[in-house]
C-alpha cells in the first residue's frame, strides 16, 4: 500500500487525527502555503460530548459524526487518509502507518486520548468503555440484550445481574451516562418492558474519589449528587474498584456488586505513539510540549489536544491543561497561525488557554454551569448546555435532527432508537484487516511507498558531489 500523494513544491503538514484539535487546525489552513494530509483510523468526526446519548439509545451514531471528505469536499492541497500511525522517524521526517510511509515537512500529532484502566489487565477485558462511536454502539447492544435476556432468564440471580448497572468514573461522562440510563430505567423500561418492573433495575456510579466532577467547584459536584440520588442512582464515593470476577465487581474495601454490565469511564491516557520514547511522555502518557507545542528533541513535530502536556508553558495551568475540547481548538487554531509564521520567518505566539467555562448535564432539567466566577444549575444552565452543544454539532442536518430528537424525547420521553444491531464485515474487509495486523513494518525507510524519500535522497547526493 502507499499514500499516493501527489508531489508538490509546497511543505507537507501531516495531521495525525481528526478530533477538535486536528479538525480545527485542517480548516485553519485552508488556502495556506502547505499541502496538508490528514490521517485518522475512522473516516468521519465525531462529537465525544455526545457519546453517552448513542450508548443510552438516545440519538443516532450518524447524528454526532460527520465524513471528512464532506467536511473537506472541493479543498485543494488537502487529503486524507484512513489509517493508523504506527511510529514515528523524526530524523528521516517520515512516519510509518498500517497503509505505508509518508514524509512531512511538520507532522502535528493531534490524535486525543483513550480509556485509561490504570494497569489492570482484567479490568480491561471485561469492561465497557465507551471513549468513542464504536465503542458506544457495543455498550447500547449490550444493554439491550441485558433487558431482554432478563425477561428469560432462568434464574432470579441471573436476572439481577442482568440489570444491575455499574459506572466506575465520577467524572462528566460518569455522570452523563448515569443520569441517561436513570431517565431509561424511569421512562423508557416501563413502556417497553411492562412485564419487567424497573424497580429491579439498579444503576451504581462508583468515584474513588470524595466527590463527583472533581474538576468543578465543591458546590456543582453537591448539586449534581443531589440530582443522581433524587433520579435513583445510587452513588458510592471514595470506593476504588479492583477486578471485575463472576459478574461481580470487587471493590477495595471487600465488598461487591453483581452486574454484567459493567461500564469504565474512570479517567484517559493519550493515544500512544508506538517508537516514541519514554521520555517525551509525561502524566496520563501525554506527549511533552513547549508553549508553542512543539515537542522538544524532535525538529518538526507538534502536538496539541488530549495527546499532549504544557506543564511549564502557561502561568495559570501550570501541571497541564484540562483535557477539553477548548483546549484541543484553541490551540489548534494557534498552531496554524504559528506555521504560517514559522514560514515567513517571524517568531511564533505562545499558548494561553482561555477557560470558557464547564458544564455537565445529568438529565432533562438539570445541569451544572460555571463560567469564570459564576456557577449556576438547574434549568437554566441545562438549557445553556443544549445550546452549546448543539452549535458545535457538525453540519446542519445533524443540528436539526438532534434538535429533533431532543425536543421528540422532551414531550414524549421516549425514542424509537432501540435496535440490537451488530454489523458485520464483509469478508474482503476482515481479511484485509488481517494482512495489515500481521505485516511486520521494518525500518527500511527506502522500501515501497518512499518514493518522496527515494527523490530526496537523490538530491541529497547530488548536492554531496557537488563543490563546496
Amino acid at each position: 500500500m502507499s499514500f499516493n500523494l501527489p508531489k508538490t513544491d509546497k511543505k507537507r503538514v501531516v495531521i495525525v487525527g481528526g478530533g477538535f484539535g486536528g479538525l480545527k487546525l485542517a480548516n485553519k489552513l485552508k488556502n495556506s502555503q502547505f499541502q496538508v494530509v490528514l490521517i485518522d483510523r475512522n473516516n468521519y468526526h465525531q462529537f465525544p460530548p455526545l457519546i453517552y446519548q448513542i450508548a443510552s439509545a438516545g440519538i443516532e451514531p450518524s447524528s454526532i459524526s460527520f465524513p471528512f471528505r464532506k467536511i473537506f469536499q472541493r479543498r485543494k492541497n488537502f487529503f486524507y487518509r484512513m489509517a493508523e500511525v504506527r511510529s514515528i522517524f523524526p530524523e528521516h521526517k517520515i512516519i510509518q502507518t498500517s497503509i505505508g510511509k509518508v514524509r512531512y515537512d511538520y507532522l502535528v500529532l493531534a490524535a486525543g486520548a483513550t480509556t485509561n484502566f490504570f494497569g489492570n489487565a482484567n479490568v480491561e477485558e471485561e469492561a465497557m468503555p465507551m471513549k468513542n462511536v464504536s465503542e458506544a454502539m457495543g455498550l447500547r447492544n449490550a444493554l439491550l440484550d441485558n433487558f431482554e435476556r432478563a425477561l428469560t432468564c432462568a434464574t432470579e440471580t441471573e436476572r439481577q445481574e442482568l440489570l444491575n448497572i455499574v459506572i466506575v468514573g465520577g467524572g462528566a461522562t460518569g455522570v452523563e451516562i448515569a443520569g441517561a440510563l436513570s431517565e431509561m430505567k424511569n421512562f423508557v423500561l416501563p413502556k417497553d418492558y411492562p412485564d419487567l418492573p424497573n424497580s429491579l433495575m439498579h444503576i451504581y456510579l462508583i468515584e474513588a474519589g470524595p466527590r463527583l466532577l472533581p474538576a468543578m467547584s465543591q458546590e456543582s459536584s453537591e448539586k449534581v449528587e443531589q440530582y443522581l440520588r433524587t433520579m435513583g442512582v445510587n452513588v458510592l464515593l471514595n470506593k476504588m474498584v479492583t477486578d471485575y470476577k463472576d459478574h461481580r465487581v470487587l471493590l477495595k474495601d471487600g465488598s461487591s456488586l453483581a452486574t454484567r454490565t459493567f461500564i469504565w469511564v474512570s479517567g484517559v491516557k493519550a493515544q500512544p505513539v508506538g517508537n516514541l520514547d519514554p521520555s517525551h511522555l509525561g502524566r496520563g502518557a501525554r506527549i511533552v510540549v513547549d508553549a508553542f507545542n512543539r515537542v522538544p528533541g524532535l525538529e518538526g513535530v507538534f502536538s496539541i489536544g488530549d495527546q499532549c502536556i504544557m506543564p511549564d508553558g502557561d502561568d495559570n495551568w501550570k501541571g497541564g491543561h484540562p483535557q477539553l475540547a477548548q483546549v484541543a481548538i484553541q490551540q489548534g487554531k494557534l498552531l496554524a497561525k504559528n506555521l504560517k509564521r514559522l514560514e515567513e520567518g517571524k517568531e511564533m505566539k505562545p499558548f494561553r488557554y482561555v477557560n470558557l467555562g464547564t458544564m455537565a448535564t445529568v438529565g432533562r432539567n438539570r445541569a451544572v454551569a460555571e463560567f469564570s466566577k459564576m456557577k449556576f444549575g438547574g434549568f437554566i444552565a441545562w438549557l445553556l448546555w443544549l445550546v452549546v452543544h448543539l452549535r458545535s454539532i457538525l453540519g446542519v442536518r445533524n443540528k436539526i435532527i438532534v434538535l429533533f430528537n431532543w425536543l421528540w424525547n422532551y414531550m414524549s420521553y421516549s425514542q424509537s432508537l432501540r435496535m440490537i444491531i451488530y454489523a458485520k464485515k464483509a469478508k474482503e474487509v476482515k481479511e484485509r484487516e488481517k494482512r495489515l495486523a500481521s505485516t511486520h513494518w521494518g525500518t527500511d525507510l527506502l522500501s515501497e511507498g518512499s518514493e518522496d524519500l527515494r527523490d530526496r535522497t537523490k538530491e541529497n547526493k547530488t548536492d554531496e558531489k557537488k563543490p563546496q
